[in-house]
């Protein structure tokens, strides 16, 4: 089998196919929860903990000197990158709570048990050995 095909058998197998779906949407519901920490979440609460601008907090380990930029430990972006993860995992627990629960309410949930079938006609010597044994009876 040559390279290509391999490939190819490799690339439209389901699963790589939703993993691939998989990683665009998460690419971008990272890029909304980027934008909800930065643009939301922050401002608020750099003003409660006195007007703080969290991608502004950081500590120069080098001063600038002439064309050469400063060097900088950015903990203020650390810190906001830390609490889109932190938004980002309770998002996906979330998901992957209400599908375990789903889950288990599909398992919990016995099948309808079939309807019990009609029990069969009885066969003629059942029927004549049944008068048999009523005649025998009543003697």
């Amino acid at each position: 089998m040559s390279m290509m095909k391999e490939f190819k058998a490799f690339a439209m197998r389901g699963n790589v196919v939703d993993m691939a779906v998989g990683i665009v949407i998460g690419g971008a519901f990272g890029k909304i929860v980027s934008s909800v920490v930065a643009d939301v979440i922050m401002p608020p609460l750099g003003m409660l903990l006195g007007k703080v601008n969290f991608s502004e907090l950081v500590i120069t380990l080098k001063a600038a000197s002439g064309e050469v930029a400063a060097v900088t430990l950015n903990y203020g972006k650390f810190i906001q990158t830390v609490v889109d993860f932190v938004i980002i995992a309770f998002a996906i627990f979330m998901v992957v709570k209400a599908m375990n629960t789903l889950k288990k309410k599909e398992e919990a949930e016995p099948a309808a048990p079939p309807a019990p079938a009609a029990p069969p006609a009885p066969s003629k010597e059942e029927v004549l050995l049944g008068e048999i044994r009523d005649l025998l009876k009543q003697k």
